[in-house]
């Protein structure tokens, strides 16, 4: 009894030797098949759209940085940045960037991209391993893992993610720019489904808030000629602005069944922006600002035969209105203008060339980013005007480029000639950013510009317009809608109208104030 108690003791203890060594070494085991199945994200296109050499790679994005300047106070939920070679986009992709609070701590950034080299069903979220660059390693986020997990339309397929330069041309830009460390959630969409884009939506639509951050990775127009580019991309831009699917999907398929010589998409991460849509859409209060545009073409390493467009944009939140912290220009601004659209006015209707400017001793409020129309009066009677909604350049410039275009392209005059110029007196009005409106109700005369939108038609009134005509607020929309829109005199009642305020001044009331 005694022996077998003791064989019965030895057999026990055997029995836990040999369970604990199971238990250590299944452990083991499972720690290195983690190991083992850990990929890291490699560089795909680092030598090639950007540089592989660190401090090479650091210079480049310090010049990008340096060349824009904070354009909104207000944070970006999101930003529609390019994906080219940095030579070509870079200084766009870096305006958008540099919008962002460098010293928050972001919950959750989401970088999405649509791919260029697989095509599946669905969207990829990468969940095997962290993300590397020339400036080190980014940590995925364990949100990416979450939503393939929760969310049919994820999975975590890595193969659209090896070659694909869409999201990795991103992250240099977040490494250089934030200063607290973050992760990101990498999502690559596939195929062209509008449902994989609404699902998504609804699935990541929650996150879309101030503690987190959006990065969507589109180009623009790819291979029209430098002209027709800016065409698409401004027509294609403002459908984006309206925060409207119908709208985007509608002018994306005009745009590339038009027969644009060259044109093969109007935005080759449309997927990705359409998804951004499909969230923003439904939320009250959201803007959408250009911050920046160029293409190709107007780098040095592009030529203007066959381009792709770069468009930068930010998502904001609208800010309720203070007239303490209005926009607003000082006199020696508005003059400082004004004299840029007259020296440009007389030196290309005389010369045909366009001054050149000296920014360096530039207030802010002259570099900002802003749209702005140019009227040119003779006599009392319209003789031009041109304007752009989006600011896409510094406002000085805007002004300088809207100047030529009033004296030279508005199709309802001959161009000015040099026997009209002195007769002729220049009014400018900056432009607020555009917001949709619910009702007319919202619109106060005089004080409002009205933006009138129906598909592919689009016509605009100035504030000033209503002062001077004296019309009703019927009238306003009537005469906008008719022979602005040419969508008829009841056109404004089933199409989307968007309102702005200018801030206006001229030669003749600037001179007065000044005596």
């Amino acid at each position: 009894m005694l022996i077998s108690n003791i064989m019965k003791s030895q057999i026990i203890a055997s029995v836990v030797i040999l369970f604990m060594q199971f238990i250590f070494t299944g452990c083991q085991g499972q720690t290195m098949k983690r190991e083992k199945t850990k990929t890291d994200r490699q560089p795909a296109v680092s030598g090639q759209f950007y540089p592989s050499d660190k401090v090479q790679l650091i210079q480049m994005l310090e010049s990008f940085f340096s060349n824009n300047q904070l354009v909104n106070s207000s944070m970006p939920l999101a930003i529609v940045v390019p994906h080219a070679g940095y030579v070509f986009s870079g200084e766009v992709a870096a305006s958008a960037f540099k919008q962002i609070n460098r010293e928050k701590q972001f919950k959750h950034i989401f970088v999405i991209g649509s791919s260029h080299t697989t095509y599946f069903n669905g969207a990829s979220v990468y969940t095997q391993g962290d993300f590397i660059t020339p400036l080190g390693n980014i940590p995925v986020d364990t949100l990416a893992a979450w939503l393939k997990n929760n969310y049919k339309v994820f999975n975590n397929n890595s193969e659209p993610h090896i070659s694909e330069h869409s999201l990795e041309v991103q992250l240099p830009f977040l490494q250089y720019w934030l200063k607290k460390p973050f992760s990101i959630v990498p999502i690559i969409i596939g195929g062209e489904s509008e449902e994989t884009c609404r699902k998504m939506g609804e699935a990541i639509g929650s996150f879309f808030s101030e503690e987190n951050l959006f990065i969507i990775s589109t180009d623009f127009s790819h291979y029209p000629d430098y002209t027709n580019a800016k065409i698409s991309d401004t027509t294609i831009t403002g459908a984006v602005a309206s925060n409207s699917v119908e709208s985007f999907l509608k002018t994306k398929k005009y745009l590339e069944n038009k027969g644009t010589p060259g044109l093969v998409t109007a935005m080759c991460g449309w997927t990705s922006v359409l998804t951004l849509l499909n969230i923003t859409e439904k939320m009250p209060g959201i803007e959408y600002h250009v911050i920046k545009y160029k293409n190709s073409g107007d780098s040095k390493y592009g030529d203007k035969e066959k381009v792709v467009g770069y468009c930068a944009m930010e998502v904001t939140k609208k800010q309720k209105s203070n007239s303490d912290n209005a926009f607003n220009l000082s006199d020696d601004e508005k003059e400082k203008l004004l004299k840029i659209a007259r020296n440009t006015l007389n030196d290309y209707i005389i010369k045909g060339v366009i001054p050149k400017i000296d920014e360096n001793a530039f207030s802010a409020n002259l570099l900002v980013q802003a749209g702005a129309f140019v009227t040119l009066n003779k006599k009392g009677n319209l003789r031009g005007c041109i304007g752009d909604f989006q600011a896409g350049k510094p406002l000085y410039q805007t002004v300088q480029s809207m100047t030529i275009a009033a004296s030279t392209e508005d199709y309802r005059f001959d161009k000015v000639i040099p026997d009209e110029l002195d007769k002729i007196e220049i009014e400018i009005s900056v432009l607020t950013p555009m917001h949709k409106i619910e009702s007319i109700d919202e619109i106060v005369l005089g004080k409002h510009g009205v933006y009138i939108k129906k598909g592919n038609k689009a016509g605009t009134f100035l504030p000033q317009v209503a002062t001077e005509t004296g019309w009703s607020k019927e009238e306003f929309l009537g005469h906008c809608s008719q022979d602005k829109a040419f969508i008829g005199w009841d056109g404004w009642k089933t199409a989307d109208i968007y309102i702005y305020e200018a801030l206006v001044f001229g030669e003749k009331e600037l001179a007065t104030k000044l005596k």
